[in-house]
């Protein structure tokens, strides 16, 4: 009798666990479909909201358009949904996912790096960037140059960001640094304090200190003080079906080059950094700038062109000099031509009423003769053409058909007309050689340029000018006042 229990014990352990088994299955079952259909509610209602911040790295106007990488990855992700994307901009970084829980919007989109403490509150997507955070100093400071040197020291940072958490980290790993945490003042902010001297060190994810390193190029990285971490989009925790969705999508705007669109879009070239010519951009946009900052903007408005984009091809032209000449025969603050000169009437070539007029209408006429490119591509292809002539875009787009490529897209372009160097290339072209290099830098630079001086259009003195800037746009709505100017995953 004994023997026979023992003999049987297995087969009763195994139909106990397959039991188990199928009861853990039931009650998985029962839990997923209790779960609130977030995602088919979105998709019966038509309507999704992501809660963002008003920054300009997250969400902002431009000259009455919405902005912004994560913007622009949101309404992306609608699109794919096939529904219309509301906007919340929410004030404070620690109410972000509370916002969240209580139903405010279905997604956070803010360049919010994934910590645990975060997992607890919230599921986040697959990451989407991995980035570091930096300890920020001016240039000339010396007495920061290891961790161990926080000691002693002040660190400025945002209330509520993940730098409060790794700084108290290293507080508790015996770095005795002092934290001063601000309610209303965003790293950009902060950022811009160290610059000026006004503070000495802060903290900033390394994308996000590179693209302010542009506008503040008195700043400099010290040293890393995280390891590498992933900036995530949050739902709740209980909508699984949604955060498969956007992982799905993620993965899929990868797959397809939409996802480098965007990022090149905001943040292509954020490590090309030339301090004494940053320097001099800066100082030049104060001391010449505004001798023709009038002539610039009647020009480009009767062209119905941005004078920023103006006003930075003409630095990477003259650097505001009225007399600039070139080796090549180009004059001016436009750096015209002889010919192009003559046949748009221009007398006097130094005069910078008839130099600015001539150029700006000779970009004009360029622009125009791509017509049914769409934009950006349109723009660089006809700054292009400014640099180097229609003649050589013409060859390089032609060997763009040869190659399989769209011959109306810049990226295409990037790649055939650095081609035309070489003989086996140049020799089938109509026009001939080309330095396929130059356009390519030229328009580099001219972004860079026009880059640091939209970012001055977009600095705001007061909430209220910022409500005022976002009024236009429908499905905006504020969980609490904005905050301007804040960048970057914190």
């Amino acid at each position: 009798m004994a023997d026979n229990r023992i003999n049987n014990a297995p087969k009763f352990i195994v139909n106990t666990a397959v039991i188990f088994l199928f009861l853990s299955c039931c009650l998985f079952f029962i839990y997923v479909n209790s779960e609130p259909d977030e995602l088919n509610n979105i998709l019966k209602t038509g309507n999704i909201t992501v809660i963002t911040r008003n920054n300009s790295h997250c969400y902002y106007l431009y000259r009455g358009q919405a902005m912004g990488f994560e913007y622009e990855l949101a309404k992306l992700f609608a699109d794919y949904l096939g529904v219309n994307l509301d906007v919340k901009i929410d004030e404070k970084w620690d109410s972000m996912i509370p916002a969240l829980k209580n139903g405010t919007g279905s997604f956070i989109a803010a360049s919010m790096t994934v910590t645990p403490k975060r997992q607890k509150e919230a599921a986040f997507s697959n990451g989407y960037i991995s980035t570091r955070q930096y300890v920020i100093i001016r240039r000339n400071n010396t007495g920061i140059k290891k961790i161990e040197d926080l000691a002693g020291k002040t660190v400025h940072v945002r209330k509520g960001t993940s730098y409060q958490e790794r700084l108290e980290a290293l507080r508790k790993d015996g770095i005795d640094v002092t934290i001063k945490l601000h309610d209303d003042i965003p790293t950009d902010e902060l950022i811009q304090q160290v610059a000026e001297g006004t503070i000495e060190v802060t903290v900033a994810d390394k994308n996000i200190a590179l693209l302010n390193r542009r506008y503040y190029p008195q700043i400099a990285f010290a040293f890393p003080i995280s390891d590498e971490q992933s900036l995530g989009w949050a739902v709740k925790s209980c909508s699984r079906k949604l955060l498969n969705k956007i992982n799905f999508f993620f993965d899929k705007i990868n797959s397809n080059g939409k996802f480098a669109e965007i990022y090149n879009k905001y943040y292509a070239d954020i490590d090309n950094f030339d301090y004494v010519d940053l320097r001099k951009y800066h100082t030049r946009l104060n001391t010449r700038l505004p001798r023709y900052k009038h002539i610039i903007m009647e020009a480009a408005e009767k062209y119905n062109l941005d004078w920023r984009l103006i006003a930075s091809q003409m630095y990477q032209e003259s650097h505001f000099d009225p007399m600039a000449t070139s080796h090549s025969g180009a004059f001016g603050l436009m750096q015209l031509t002889f010919l192009t000169a003559n046949s748009l009437g221009v007398e006097d070539m130094f005069d910078p009423v008839q130099n600015i007029n001539a150029g700006v209408r000779h970009l004009k006429n360029l622009y125009d003769h791509f017509n049914g490119i769409d934009s950006p591509d349109r723009l660089f292809i006809a700054l292009a053409a400014y640099n180097i002539g229609q003649g050589h875009i013409q060859d390089a787009r032609n060997l763009a058909k040869q190659m399989n490529l769209d011959p109306d897209k810049w990226s295409s372009l990037e790649k055939t007309l650095p081609l035309l160097r070489y003989r086996k290339y140049y020799k089938k072209a109509k026009y001939g050689y080309c330095r396929g290099i130059e356009p390519i830098n030229y328009i580099k630079q001219i972004m860079l340029y026009y880059d640091i001086l939209r970012r001055q259009s977009l600095e705001f003195t007061t909430d209220e000018k910022v409500y005022q800037n976002l009024r236009p746009l429908k499905n905006v709505q504020f969980c609490s006042s904005t905050a301007p100017g804040e960048t970057g995953s914190q």
